[in-house]
This record gives structure tokens, sequence and C-alpha cells, in this order.
């Protein structure tokens, strides 16, 4: 899976002579433990580390074809994972239950918060911003591995409730939007694009650096690509 990443990242990079946008909206809720062919967690291995994998195969690209945009989607679910130790749920692969899920799936997009504010801090702003957004509800087919999903996603389609337009407005913002040309490390709301916190506790730069450190020792033992 992560190696899908690394070969995706590659071949665009050598395919297209600039890369002048990267839109991360990997999105996985597994409501049971599934390990990847690496031995990783899926649902971290999809939300947090593919979108790392395939940023740190195009940064070289990004860069090249300054000024360039990289906007991650997160979710208001990182709220519910109270605690984070990198190194230690990096590799989390026990089993869980459904009611479980929420905060582990919470804490793949805490990481990806704290992910987009450490690279922000390692990138040079004139040539390439990054930011996240919360887009909100979104009636997307997220829960589809729950009983009675397909159901849900017809009366909510039929309500107009959770229309993914609204989702991708805030995306299509960060990323087109001249307003939002200098502002990186942001996290902002799909309402109105207001201006978030990353949730505690991965607020603190030095956590989100250990969680670099960790994702990159993580890769080091599992070569991808």
């Amino acid at each position: 899976m992560l190696s899908d990443a690394r070969r995706a990242g590659e071949e665009i990079a050598a395919r297209y002579p600039r890369l002048d946008l990267l839109v991360n909206n990997a999105g996985l809720h597994a409501f049971a433990q599934r390990i990847t062919t690496e031995g990783l967690a899926e649902m971290t291995a999809v939300n947090y580390l593919g979108p790392f994998v395939l940023t740190e195969a195009l940064t070289a690209k990004l860069g090249a074809s300054a000024p360039a945009r990289i906007v991650n989607v997160a979710s208001e679910a990182a709220q519910h994972a109270k605690t984070i130790i990198p190194a230690k749920d990096l590799r989390r692969t026990e089993p869980y239950t459904r009611r479980e899920s929420m905060p582990l799936y919470g804490r793949t997009k805490l990481m990806t918060i704290m992910w987009t504010q450490e690279l922000a801090r390692r990138l040079d702003v004139d040539e390439v911003t990054v930011n996240c957004c919360d887009p909100g509800f979104n009636a997307t087919g997220l829960g589809r591995d729950l009983p009675g999903s397909a159901v849900l996603q017809r009366v909510l389609n039929t309500l107009r409730v959770g229309d993914p337009r609204k989702g991708a407005g805030i995306i299509v913002r960060l990323a087109t939007d001249p307003a939002f040309a200098g502002t990186t490390g942001g996290y902002f709301s799909a309402r109105e694009a207001r201006p978030l916190q990353c949730p505690e506790p991965g607020r603190d730069p030095r956590v989100q650096r250990e969680l670099w450190d960790a994702t990159t020792a993580l890769l080091a033992a599992h070569p991808v690509g």
C-alpha cells in the first residue's frame, strides 16, 4: 500500500513538468482492525502514512514549481483522540471494537493536522504552502462497512444532508484562493474558512516533531518504493 503511494508519486513527478497543487483527501473509517501487507494498521496507513509518503515523493517537484500548494483533508473527529504517543500509536495493530474505532480514526486525522503543521515549518513558504481543513459532515460513504449504511446514504441524499460539494468548498478555497497564497500551517473549518487550533494532545510543536521523527523511523523500518 505505501509502496503504491511512493510509486504513484514518483510516476507523477517523472511524467509532468510541473506540479502546482497536491490535495491529500484519503479517508477510511475501519470499524474493525485490518492489517496491510506491510504489517500496518490499514486505517493508519490509508489516512496518514499513505499521504505522507505520496507528499514526500512529490515535494521536490512542488518546490520546483513554486509557488505551489498542498492541502490535507483532516476531520473534526481529531477531537476524539484524547492521547497520542507517536512511536507506539503508529505501530498499533491490536483488534478493536466498532465503538473503539472512532477515537482511533480521530487519531489518524489528528496525525494529519500535526504532520501538516510540522511540514509547514520544514518548507519554504515562498515555494510551497501546506494547510489542512475540517470539511464538516459529508455523506461520502465513509461508513459503508456498517450494516444499513446503504439505506442511510439514500436517506441523506434524499434530504440533501451532507452534500459533499459543501465540504469540497474549503478544499477548493485553500487550493486556489489568492487570499491563502501566503498562508501555511493552518487548519481551517468548512464554515467560512474559520481558523481552527490543532486539538490537544497534538498541538505542541515538540509532539508534532516527535510524530515526524517516529514516522520517518517507521518508514525506514518498512522500506517503500
